[in-house]
């Protein structure tokens, strides 16, 4: 057993967060993760490769491999450059109730590696809509209570974006903005034409355009998810993990599975780990707990510290633990070809898209009649490359020849909708079923309903009609449904804010309201899922909690 003033569990993008401030304020702090360590920059084995380089040419793994790995194999990050930082479906079996993607990281870091880095702040409306409109349990905070560490956040970890001056989409502080294609930027000069309320920006991104201490500019080399050497987009590895490290106070520990939170007299005294490699069960004591370990992850643990106290458990005395599942409603959009502009290309790859920010249920004008709450969309504009040369016809000299300019330009926008917090969409620990290490695995029980089916309707139209606006032709509209909720990777809910405890498991505070030393800083901790990508939230939220949590510990009142 060994004593520490602060246990961080998982090491994403909460679990950095919340350990550089804890070791930077001086407080001996336990960092543990389930998967592999993957250090900066020597790690990203895959990251410049390219496809001649790889032993299936591109994107494609071992049949044998797909086959062993049904559920991961469904994500798009389950590729050749990619696939050893995700979890083998025999490590972490779970039940689908309901078809749910639940794709897991399996390295330190986690999805903070892996993450598509888009940064959008929430607006007020996101914090008030639970209470306006009735659906869900009213936030504790409001956006007034988040912006000074949205501020925080985004001067540490560098956001690149465009002063927009939009009140549901606040603007923050950034580095400059990256360029839009030529293409974009007749999409965005026809909306303000004919749809002035559907504004076409450019994406708000982790990546940097200008130096921030020893990170370097993006040069545009992507795909990001195989690591980045110059620490251009942040992640744990580039930023969070070397400022706790240079305290001394940081001890980080891979391969460990977090079992169970220990508890006693209405405390949190630590957590059990089972060693990974040996099987050998170990207990670490704290003044202090964070659970960071991703939504499903975070209640898995919560779910298993039973107690007498707490018989279904950990701070569960509202019975909403695992409850109130949320994940983003998208896999919908439009795509088209654009004519002209063959004079007109753009260099490397980008990271950020263009986005058009929620439009919809804003106020009377913007009402919809068939949902409540709303949806972004974003795409990008771009030209066909050499790799069109699979779906052409022809062979030898006049088909390479064809193939030295680049193709027709393309325009496609996809949606993301607020998904509504429900009290049956849920997951609970399987009576039955056991990882190889013992642990209960998960039952997802989790689906849309009528407003989100409602919202799908509504994007791929204003998709379609924003593409059209803009001249492109050979409109398609896709409605990719059969695709489980989950695969979009923004798991929330599960261990909600607010300010009753009888229906709720946090305060205003990320602490759990049974237990005031035992934080939940992930996107379990949401109320509600807005329409943005949720990352940067989650870490505006860590970073206050955090120190909030560290102020009280140095007055001794926590």
């Amino acid at each position: 057993m060994s004593d520490y003033d602060a246990i961080v569990v998982g090491t994403g993008m909460t679990g950095g967060w919340a350990m550089r401030v804890l070791c930077e304020a001086g407080l001996k702090t336990l960092a543990l993760d389930r998967g592999k360590m993957v250090e900066h920059g020597k790690d990203y084995v895959n990251e410049h490769k390219q496809p001649w380089n790889m032993p299936w040419r591109d994107g494609m793994v071992h049949p044998d491999e797909v086959k062993a790995n049904p559920k991961q194999s469904r994500h798009y990050l389950f590729n050749e450059y990619t696939r050893n930082w995700l979890i083998k479906d025999a490590d972490s079996p779970y039940v689908e109730e309901l078809p749910y993607d639940w794709i897991q990281p399996d390295v330190v870091g986690g999805k903070a590696l892996l993450w598509a880095r888009q940064s959008w702040r929430w607006g007020p409306q996101d914090f008030l809509a639970n209470l306006e409109d009735g659906h869900g349990e009213d936030w504790p905070i409001r956006y007034e209570d988040l912006a000074p560490w949205y501020d925080h956040v985004e001067k540490t970890i560098g956001v690149s974006g465009s002063m927009d001056g939009l009140p549901q989409l606040p603007d923050g502080i950034f580095q400059k903005p990256m360029e839009m294609s030529a293409a974009e930027k007749v999409l965005k000069a026809a909306a303000a034409e004919k749809y002035p309320d559907r504004h076409v920006i450019i994406g708000r991104v982790a990546v940097l355009t200008e130096q921030l201490g020893d990170r370097l500019p993006c040069h545009y080399c992507g795909p990001c998810a195989r690591g980045c050497s110059t620490g251009s987009y942040y992640s744990t590895q580039s930023s969070a993990l070397p400022a706790a490290r240079k305290t001394g106070n940081l001890t980080l520990e891979s391969r460990k599975l977090v079992e169970s939170v220990l508890q006693k007299d209405g405390r949190a005294t630590g957590v059990r780990v089972i060693d990974m490699l040996t099987g050998e069960v170990e207990e670490h004591t704290a003044r202090v707990v964070f659970m960071c370990a991703s939504a499903p992850s975070t209640v898995r643990v919560l779910l298993n510290s039973k107690s007498a106290e707490f018989p279904d458990g950990i701070a569960n005395s509202s019975g909403v633990l695992g409850h109130y599942m949320l994940n983003h409603n998208s896999r919908v959009g439009a795509r088209g070809t654009l004519s002209g502009l063959k004079d007109r290309y753009y260099q490397g790859n980008r990271p950020a898209t263009v986005y058009v920010p929620r439009f919809r249920n804003l106020d009377e004008k913007s009402r919809h009649p068939d949902f409540v709450r709303g949806y972004s969309l974003s795409g990008r504009g771009t030209r066909a490359g050499w790799d069109r040369s699979e779906n052409m016809l022809g062979f030898g000299a006049s088909f390479k020849e064809n193939l030295r300019d680049p193709g027709e330009w393309s325009l496609r926008l996809g949606g993301m909708g607020e998904v509504l917090p429900y009290k049956d969409n849920y997951m609970k620990l399987d009576d039955e079923l056991t990882d190889k290490w013992g642990m209960p695995a998960v039952r997802f029980h989790i689906q849309r309903h009528e407003n989100e089916w409602a919202m799908r309707k509504d994007m791929a139209v204003t998709a379609a009609e924003m593409l059209e606006a803009a001249g492109a032709k050979n409109i398609e509209i896709s409605d990719r449904k059969h695709i489980p909720l989950g695969n979009n990777n923004h798991e929330m809910g599960g261990a909600r804010m607010g300010r009753d405890p009888k229906t709720s498991v946090l305060n205003a505070w990320n602490q759990c309201h049974d237990i005031p030393n035992l934080f939940v800083t992930d996107g379990a901790c949401m109320a509600s899922s807005a329409n943005q990508n949720p990352s940067l939230t989650y870490m505006a939220l860590t970073a206050r909690a955090a120190h909030y949590a560290v102020d009280k510990l140095k007055t001794r009142s926590l």
